[in-house]
């Protein structure tokens, strides 16, 4: 029976499972890897095949039966992370966006980047005004077709390439406009570069969104970058704040924490001034992974050695909670690593490098029709629509939208809304969009300042910054409902009293629980070491009591005898089976 229980064991240790990894190009790589392999060997098999060596920026993402998303772990099993029936389907996607896309070593990284950042603004993650737009498009068609030819290249030829989730024919002739008169001669490792820059200096850069809902209820993305942690509603920032302080006057997150759905950021103003801000995601798993990512993404951005990485517990009491360690080195140490690279460039192949007549490329979306003068509005691609597409989640997610003439800015379904208005849909398998008025990035503030003014100036939430857009003015109504969704923001930092007695009372019981398990531990201890044959004076003395004796004869033995007795049977089956 043991022989065979062994076999079985070794058998299923050597059972090997079919991983298919899609890369960023939309290829795809397969391989095998036995069940015990780690995360760490499926992603260097990955880097070896990319020929990659600046590989800290990256990682594999997947999505559990749940719908929830993931970030491998290197340290565990792939097949007991993943928690689904094999063939595994993962993606090869930028896990640490380069805070200088430009200062990286290789040009095989960067290629991977682009195609990172190419995504990012097809799906809508990547908000940028009209002009931004037009010349980042540009730029992926000059990387892609190369320079103008009027041969090759007929009226319209932009049409064919879908940049953005939609876009209006205005704006594919000024992609085109662009790339005939000012990118002729650049190579594509100088387009990539280029549109790397420009990308770089956009707000929501890096941003990898996350669904949840302030105090107030209202719905908001959480993301973090390489500069910091970011609150987005709508298509606005309404908060910023920096992994690390370089001066007083900014603000620096401190802490990560959640409990069930609830995630708190601790931040640290200045004049010593602290500040907790709360969040509620959609389930328990999505606030742990909003928890990992912000520890990840904190680590590898703010410390200067992966020596100084530390296990972080989501609480501090006891062992309750998660406990989470980051497991790679930091920003520092991979641009000193990649600054030692000495070899010859890996050749790339890129794809999509076909004429414009015959190109495939990626399907188009829906065109928008032109509108008066007077609607027209600073472009933003919305951060509603900022959710990895169905290749990134194995899922179909079809996006359905409409916008105002020369804009990508979906209507919302606030309660503000005009009822003639329609709605934005993504399925049900993607996230949820956020539901909100405010269309225009703001500047960077700190988020208890910027209420603070709004309330005495009695200004609108929504600012407008670019030129060409033109400022709507809000009725008097709806300047009194935001303040009054601001003042309760305001007052959603405290917690209610009733949850605080509460929780403590919890602490209490909880801090009683493990006080009595170590007790029985350390007794259950000293009855072992006292029934052993240790000769220490301490043992001798106790086993001289009356006391000892009685509970020896009486309890120790008969216990002892019954166990002997209970191991003998067993053996004895197993013998004869």
């Amino acid at each position: 029976m043991l022989s065979r229980l062994m076999s079985g064991s070794s058998r299923s240790l050597e059972r090997e499972y079919s991983c298919t990894v899609r890369l960023l190009d939309d290829s795809e790589y397969t391989c095998t890897i036995q069940r015990d392999a780690k995360g760490q060997y499926l992603f260097d098999l990955l880097c070896h095949h990319l020929n990659l060596l600046e590989k800290d920026y990256f990682g594999i993402r997947f999505v559990d039966p749940d719908k929830q998303r993931h970030w491998l772990e290197f340290t565990k099993s792939v097949v007991k992370q993943l928690r689904s029936q094999p063939p595994f389907t993962m993606c090869f996607r930028v896990k640490f966006y380069p805070a200088d896309p430009a200062a990286l070593k290789e040009e095989i990284t960067r290629y991977l980047v682009f195609l990172q950042i190419k995504r990012d603004l097809y799906h809508g993650r990547l908000l940028c005004k009209t002009s931004d737009a037009a010349l980042l498009a540009a730029h992926i068609l000059q990387a892609e077709i190369g320079d103008y030819d009027p041969g090759k290249h007929p009226e319209g030829y932009s049409s064919k390439f879908q940049f953005f989730p939609k876009h209006s024919e205005k704006l594919e002739r000024k992609i085109a406009e662009i790339h005939k008169t000012e990118l002729s001669g650049q190579t594509p490792a100088t387009s990539e570069l280029n549109f790397l820059r420009k990308a770089q200096t956009l707000e929501t850069y890096g941003v990898d969104p996350h669904p949840c809902k302030d105090v107030s209820g209202n719905a908001a993305f959480l993301a973090f970058t390489p500069f910091g942690f970011v609150v987005l509603q709508g298509n606005k920032r309404v908060h910023f704040i920096k992994w690390c302080s370089l001066c007083a006057c900014r603000n620096e997150v401190t802490k990560l924490k959640f409990e069930g759905k609830t995630f708190y950021l601790y931040v640290s103003q200045k004049e010593e001034k602290k500040i907790i801000l709360t969040y509620f995601a959609p389930t328990p798993e999505a606030c742990k992974h909003l928890w990992k990512c912000g520890i990840e993404n904190q680590a590898f951005y703010k410390l200067e050695k992966s020596s100084q990485v530390r296990t972080v517990s989501s609480s501090n009491l006891f062992f309750k909670g998660s406990r989470f360690r980051y497991s790679g080195r930091v920003a520092k140490e991979v641009m000193e690593s990649s600054a030692k690279i000495k070899r010859e460039p890996p050749e790339i192949h890129r794809a999509g490098m076909v004429p414009s007549r015959s190109c495939p490329s990626i399907t188009h979306g829906p065109r928008l029709s032109s509108v008066p003068r007077t609607r027209r509005r600073a472009v933003h691609i919305s951060i509603m629509e900022g959710l990895e597409s169905l290749r990134d989640s194995a899922h179909s997610t079809p996006v359905r939208s409409s916008s105002h003439g020369d804009t990508f800015l979906p209507h919302v379904r606030s309660s503000r809304a005009d009822s003639n208005e329609r709605v934005a849909v993504i399925a049900d398998e993607a996230y949820s969009p956020a539901d909100s008025v405010l269309p225009t990035p703001v500047a960077e503030h700190s988020l208890e300042l910027m209420l603070l003014s709004r309330q005495i100036n009695g200004a609108t939430c929504s600012i407008e910054e670019e030129k060409e857009s033109e400022a709507s003015t809000p009725t008097a109504a709806e300047v009194e409902a935001l303040g009054g969704e601001l003042r309760a923001l305001c007052q959603g930092h405290g917690r209610p009293e009733e949850e605080q007695v509460n929780k403590f009372v919890l602490s209490v019981l909880r801090l009683l629980l493990v006080t009595m398990g170590l007790l029985f531990v350390l007794l259950l201890l000293l009855i072992i070491l006292t029934e052993s044959d240790l000769d220490i004076a301490f043992f001798r003395d106790i086993r001289q009591t009356p006391e000892f004796e009685q509970f020896h004869y009486q309890y120790f033995c008969p216990l002892r005898r019954w166990f002997a007795c209970k191991i003998r049977s067993v053996v004895s089956l197993l013998i004869d089976t």
